[in-house]
């Protein structure tokens, strides 16, 4: 009888989702892992959510990826009484063996941070 190698471990291979919600945090970081076996494309979105507290209110948000700043903006807060957001959305290829970092860094006058999230989805 013939004896057969044991068959190398399987690979799981349904897209990744990651996910990191800060709440009312000025700082979020999302770190994907490295894979060792494949490269893997995200569809990444990162989202501050404020309330305006008083005129003059402004509201910012920098996004930076594995240390370099890829990303930022500042804007009056509108609707009084009500929530306004802002958004970046970005794809990054991620090559076999790299992780990725995003820290996203807020900021607020006059306005309260409701809620900072980022997403990443593999597509």
């Amino acid at each position: 009888m013939k004896k057969v190698p044991p068959a190398p471990p399987a690979h799981d291979t349904r897209p990744e989702r990651w996910r990191i919600d800060a709440g009312d945090a000025d700082v979020a970081t999302l770190t994907i892992p490295a894979d060792s076996f494949r490269i893997r494309r995200f569809e990444i979105d990162c989202r501050l959510v404020v309330m305006r507290l008083a005129d003059g209110a402004t509201h910012g948000m920098r996004v930076d990826v594995d240390g370099a700043l890829e990303w930022s903006r500042k804007a009056p807060t509108e609707n009084p009484g009500q929530t306004d957001s802002m958004d970046y959305h970005f794809r990054r290829e991620l090559p076999v063996g790299q992780p990725l970092r995003i820290v996203v860094k807020t900021q607020a006058r006059q306005a309260r941070r409701v809620a900072l999230v980022i997403e990443a989805e593999e597509g």
